[in-house]
Parts: C-alpha cells; sequence; structure tokens
C-alpha cells in the first residue's frame, strides 16, 4: 500500500529511503558506516546524526529495547562524506545493557550518545494526561499548503522530500511576523508512508523525527525566525525517553514547551503521545542566537 500526500504527491518512496538511510554498513565488529541524504544542507541533520548513532547501538545488543538515550552533538556534520560509528559495549548485565556511541568525520568526534537498554518487565504504570481539544492531524496543513507563501524564500528547502510528514496546530512557525506567543506548540507528526513491523526501526525513526521543531518553541515568546534570518539555531544536546512501544507511521502528537531560555541557549521539553497513551518523552538544549 502506497501512501499520497495531500497534494497527491507519492510519498513511500521518500520513507523507503529514510529506512535505508538508518540501515548502516558494518565496517568491523562495534564500527559502522552510514551516508547522508544528497541534500543541499550545509550540515547534517542532528536528528539523522541520532537516529543512526542509536541504530549502532542496537548492533552490537542482543535482546532487550532502548529505554533512554543522552546525547551531545560537538561538531556540524559534514553531508558530503560518510559518518563512522564507533559503538564502546560498557555493561551488559542481567537487566541492562549501556551502549555509548561516537559519530566521527574527518578524524574528530561529532556527536556522542549514551543508550541505555532494559529487557521488558511489568511494574508500576501511570502518565500525565494528554492535551485536551486539539484539532485532528488531517485537518490541519501539510508543510507545502503551510508554507506555499514562503516557497521562493525557503527555495530547496520547500521543495526537498520529506519523509516525516508534521502538521502544526496554530501559527505557522516559519512566517513569524513579530508576535509574541505562548511558550507552547502542538505538532502532529508520522512517518509519511508505511514501516516494517520492527519496533527497533519505529524507536530510530521516532528519534529523527523527534530534533524536528523542538528547538522552534524556544523562539515562540519572542516573535523571532530563523527564516527571516534573525537568529541562528543548532542542537546542543538531546535526551529521549521511551516509556511504551508505539508506531512511528501512525500519528503521534508532539507536545512542547520552553521553560527557560539565557545566555543565548535555550531548553525546549516534548510529551510525545499516541492514542492517548504517553509514549516518548524529550529534552534539547539548543543555541538560539540573535544575529
Amino acid at each position: 500500500m502506497v501512501r499520497t500526500g495531500q497534494n497527491g504527491d507519492v510519498t513511500q518512496a521518500v520513507v523507503d529511503d529514510l529506512i535505508r538511510l538508518l540501515d548502516l554498513e558494518p565496517i568491523e565488529r562495534n564500527i559502522f558506516r552510514g551516508q547522508s541524504p544528497d541534500e543541499r544542507r550545509q550540515r547534517v541533520f542532528g536528528g539523522q546524526v541520532a537516529g543512526q548513532a542509536l541504530v549502532a547501538a542496537y548492533r552490537t545488543v542482543e535482546s532487550g529495547t532502548a529505554h533512554s538515550l543522552h546525547a551531545y552533538f560537538l561538531r556540524p556534520g559534514d553531508p558530503t562524506i560518510p559518518i563512522l560509528y564507533e559503538v564502546e559495549r560498557i555493561r551488559d548485565g542481567r537487566s541492562f545493557r549501556t551502549r555509548r556511541v561516537v559519530a566521527i568525520q574527518h578524524g574528530q568526534a561529532i556527536f556522542h550518545l549514551s543508550a541505555s537498554f532494559h529487557e521488558v518487565e511489568d511494574g508500576l504504570e501511570h502518565q500525565i494526561a494528554p492535551p485536551e481539544n486539539i484539532p485532528a492531524p488531517d485537518t490541519l496543513p501539510d508543510f507545502a499548503t503551510r508554507n506555499a507563501v514562503l516557497a521562493e524564500k525557503l527555495g530547496d528547502w520547500y521543495t526537498q522530500p520529506r519523509p516525516i510528514d508534521a502538521r502544526y496546530v496554530g501559527p505557522n512557525p516559519l512566517a513569524k511576523d513579530g508576535a509574541a506567543l505562548a511558550p507552547e506548540q502542538y505538532v502532529w507528526m508520522r512517518a509519511d508512508g508505511d514501516l516494517p513491523d520492527n519496533p527497533v526501526l519505529h524507536q530510530c525513526v521516532l528519534t529523527y523525527a523527534s530534533d524536528m521543531s523542538l528547538l522552534d518553541t524556544v523562539t515562540r515568546p519572542h516573535g523571532v525566525s530563523f527564516v527571516e534570518g534573525e537568529v541562528m539555531m543548532a542542537s546542543l544536546d538531546h535526551a529521549m525517553w521511551f516509556h511504551r512501544p508505539f508506531r512511528s507511521d501512525r500519528w503521534f502528537l508532539y507536545a512542547q514547551d520552553t521553560p527557560a531560555a539565557s545566555g543565548s541557549r535555550g531548553l525546549a521539553r516534548g510529551l510525545i503521545y499516541q492514542d492517548g497513551r504517553l509514549v516518548v518523552s524529550v529534552v534539547q538544549e539548543g543555541l538560539v542566537r540573535r544575529l
């Protein structure tokens, strides 16, 4: 089955490209190589490196599911050359396994990630209730529709294929008009095509998507936009906790807020819900520097 977007564009091929992007090449024991898409990016998308690093960690784990990851973005990634991922097997216990992954380009570390894996157990269950009265994703415009008025300004970035369909609730974050907004936003997301029934792949795809939109939340109370050249933004660190199983090719709600910004850094938090269940929590600090 091939899913088509609002404009009738076939999107399954783009999602298949994302699956291949996350399928790392084994080079040696604990060493893997990842590629970047052929795009005119000045640097590698942070979600790509995080997703590939989690794949590398999983390749060295015999059992268990990732329950948390903590990562730092150290240097901009070069999209024109491969990325090497070196995995260190920190610990293999009876219930938990820990891995450290370093992404390397030009002989230097550009990113590192620590991930912990846990054998599934029964235990206490509770969650914060999901937000109410959020419009359904099918009632909201997709990227092309929402940003049609910005097509010329966005250039190639407007027309490039997108494996993740993101539908924003409320004002368009790219079309800021100087008005201060509430320090929160809600975004529906899903892989814009069908994914295999592989829980590991769904975690890695969501890790890829989790770096999208989150840092934008920091700019909302200030009415500024990177599209207008008012600020430059870059992810500094990223943490995720996986609470429950989910599918990344079905709609999930990314409820985001920003508790603080200072010193050209901003903190953003995200709670990811699917079918009313809290499945993932995310926290990120990023550089938000006025130009």
